[in-house]
């Protein structure tokens, strides 16, 4: 089969003919329908964030059940699955006390990078390659546990059911589920990468109003207009706080940074009034760390706080953001950026890179 390879930190992806083997004890194999083009892969191709190399990248993806392993349950061949780079085990601390996002599991793929009995299913003229959150979608075909699959309606288009696994629960379920008290309040989203837009339109579903999308390029603030977005500001060329000001006579209550840079960070809880909450969702630097002033977090009793996957119990919010697509309510085909096939996944990054609209999706079979 065909995967897009990462070698080393800084170079390209490669595509390569890749050895795919069975799948094991609680484990499928999935026909890759579509896989997002997400800025976290890019992360590990920068050298960001850590992975043992070389490994097949892709976490954000959905596809048909070919083959299931012994003692598979959850999913049988035939079944289209969006894949989940935070399993839950349903066993642990987090997943028992309404956690999921945090589960255990997360930390042995993480170690690992491998499956969750923390061996490899991918190979290369011999060598072992490494999985990318327990997913690595960018290839034709890839082996996961079942666990890290979720099984959905076939009508759900490939590459609107590709972004719900990892944009849209993460920045509409940070909505939903961590800014669900949001109903009437000013709001500012930082980024209007897929994240960024995807809280825009759970916002617009929670009732918040103001909804201020902030980015630096005009293209992304137009489509976060079109996707519930009230006012947008491009920082590039205006002041924030000036902006804020004149949108909205009271301060911001909340704010969600989707970007994940220091000065974003800091940005997120400098623009919410007093007892404001500013939310975090986008990752960064590996040891990265935001200046925050700290007689304002403690006189104004602001709070800054994170949301892992849109702080989602996975089971049952993806669902929900399924029938939410599907009754109109999420309008996530228009979230959708360019489709690019396998081979161009370094022009998906390219692009990414410098200011995309929308959420891009690489088809590595015949086009859809």
């Amino acid at each position: 089969m065909k995967a897009a390879v990462l070698h080393r930190p800084g170079a390209p992806l490669t595509v390569e003919d890749v050895d795919l083997d069975a799948p094991g004890p609680g484990e499928v194999t999935l026909r890759v329908l579509a896989a997002g083009v997400c800025h976290s892969d890019l992360h590990y191709m920068n050298g960001d964030l850590n992975v043992r190399l070389p490994a097949v990248l892709g976490h954000e993806g959905t596809g048909v059940v070919e083959r299931v392993g012994e003692g598979v349950t959850r999913v049988r061949p035939g079944d289209t699955v969006i894949t989940l780079w935070r399993p839950r085990c349903g066993d642990c601390e987090f997943c028992t006390t309404g956690r999921p996002a945090l589960c255990a599991l997360g930390r042995v793929l993480a170690a690992s990078n491998g499956l969750l009995d923390g061996t490899s299913r991918l190979n290369l003229n011999g060598e072992k390659l490494h999985h990318l959150m327990g997913v690595s979608c960018f290839a034709e075909q890839c082996v996961v546990s079942e666990r890290s699959v979720l099984a959905i309606d076939p009508d759900v288009p490939p590459e609107v059911a590709a972004i719900i696994g990892c944009a849209v629960v993460t920045g509409a379920g940070a909505a939903l589920n961590v800014m669900k008290d949001a109903t009437g309040e000013g709001v500012v989203v930082i980024g209007a990468g897929g994240v960024g837009l995807s809280a825009v339109m759970g916002l617009r579903l929670v009732g918040a109003d103001p909804i201020v999308a902030v980015d630096t390029v005009d293209a992304k603030l137009e489509k976060a207009l079109e996707l519930g977005a009230t006012h947008v500001v491009n920082v590039r060329t205006h002041s924030l706080v000036e902006e804020l000001t004149r949108i909205s006579p009271r301060p911001m209550a909340w704010s969600l940074d989707a970007v994940g840079r220091p000065e974003t960070l800091a940005q997120a809880v400098e623009v919410v009034g007093t007892g404001g909450t500013a939310v975090a969702v986008g990752l960064g630097k590996v040891g990265a760390t935001a200046a925050v002033p700290v007689n304002p977090l403690v006189q104004q009793e602001k709070r800054l706080i994170g949301s892992l996957y849109g702080s989602a119990n996975t089971p049952v919010d993806i669902p929900k953001l399924v029938e939410l697509f599907k009754t109109g309510r999420l309008p996530l085909d228009k979230l959708l950026g360019e489709r690019y096939e396998l081979s161009a996944v370094n022009e998906a990054y390219a692009a990414l890179a410098q200011g995309a609209t929308g959420r891009a999706v690489i088809v590595p079979g015949p086009k859809l």
